[in-house]
């Protein structure tokens, strides 16, 4: 029997076939390509490196702040958890809690299967290392002491969840209002020759028998009050503890409180025998305006300015977003 010489019949020619060969490798890397793009690599404000999802899903928020900023950045469809003190805006409340901030249930925010946890000032180092050892990213975007801060948060949020460009606009419209407040200012100088008057003011974060806590000059708390056209008498303070002593002896003009501590405080003694409360210049603030970094800071710069006598704008509407 003669042998013959066996060979394999192909559908293509060699050159064919380098052909495809070559259209195969490309379209790997272009897949390979696509699978990384769907990664970003963050450094957030503890310095941490962490690298999330490009367009995250489900998102948990851990921060009255970052909630509020999501919802203001038309990504609250994203959310999927909150905290307790995550109250505002109304809607919040639609969203499943994982409970208090102080005592994070880890096993409550797995449940939820986030890929995007994002916390605030109050969530420790303890629990970002518990987060990072179960491998869900988690970013922390802390309150800063300087009130432009808060045009920083707003756009690393932003980025986090997909909303640069809202988040830029939301930016830019905060600055116009501000820039609109310290303009009638200036004009007033130049229309009559004097500057605005400077009250003295007081915050109040905690009162009584568990002593006098109020914002220093470090804050962005302080940043709002002058910007409403007030001094903070707590300026020269670092931290948040100031004496009953030094409260009465300044014996401020206005004194600032959340609304719903307002009464108390007027009624306790040695606070009632304040100037402020005897002359009803004590100011009722909506809780989130003033203790948060939000963009309704920008309301308490305006409620407070009117309770000043100062001149004040309505809030322009938030341009409607393409996304």
């Amino acid at each position: 029997m003669s042998k013959k010489a066996f060979v394999l019949s192909l559908p293509f020619t060699p050159l064919q076939f380098l052909s495809l060969l070559l259209i195969l490798l490309l379209s790997a890397c272009s897949g390979q390509q696509k699978q990384t793009s769907e990664l970003d690599t963050v450094t957030d404000d503890y310095g941490r490196t962490v690298v999330i999802p490009s367009q995250p899903k489900r998102v948990v928020s851990l921060s009255p702040a970052v909630t509020e900023i999501m919802f203001a950045l038309g990504a609250d469809n994203l959310l999927v958890g909150r905290t307790d003190f995550c109250v505002y805006p109304d809607e919040a409340l639609n969203i499943p809690s994982i409970g208090g901030i102080s005592n994070l249930n880890i096993e409550s925010i797995l449940a939820l299967n986030p890929d995007l946890v994002i916390s605030g000032s109050m969530v420790g180092k303890k629990v970002t290392d518990q987060m990072d050892a179960m491998g869900t990213p988690m970013v922390c975007v802390i309150e800063k002491p300087k009130f432009e801060a808060l045009y920083d948060n707003i756009l690393a949020i932003g980025h986090l969840v997909g909303k640069e460009a809202k988040a830029a606009r939301l930016v830019e419209n905060l600055k116009i209002e501000i820039n609109l407040l310290a303009h009638f200012d200036s004009m007033q100088v130049q229309n009559t020759g004097s500057r605005p008057t400077t009250p003295s003011c007081y915050y109040v974060v905690g009162f009584g028998a568990g002593g006098n806590f109020t914002a220093g000059g470090n804050t962005f708390i302080n940043d709002i009050i002058r910007m409403a056209g007030g001094r903070n008498i707590a300026e020269g303070i670092d931290g948040w503890s100031y004496s009953l002593e030094a409260l009465m002896k300044e014996d401020p003009d206005y004194i600032i409180v959340r609304r719903e501590d307002s009464a108390a405080f007027c009624g306790m003694k040695p606070y009632n025998r304040l100037s402020a409360v005897k002359n009803g210049h004590v100011i009722g603030i909506v809780s989130g305006t003033l203790d948060l970094q939000v963009p309704r800071n920008i309301d308490a710069v305006i409620y407070l300015r009117s309770r000043f006598g100062k001149t004040t704008i309505p809030p322009p509407p938030l341009p409607e977003s393409g996304e």
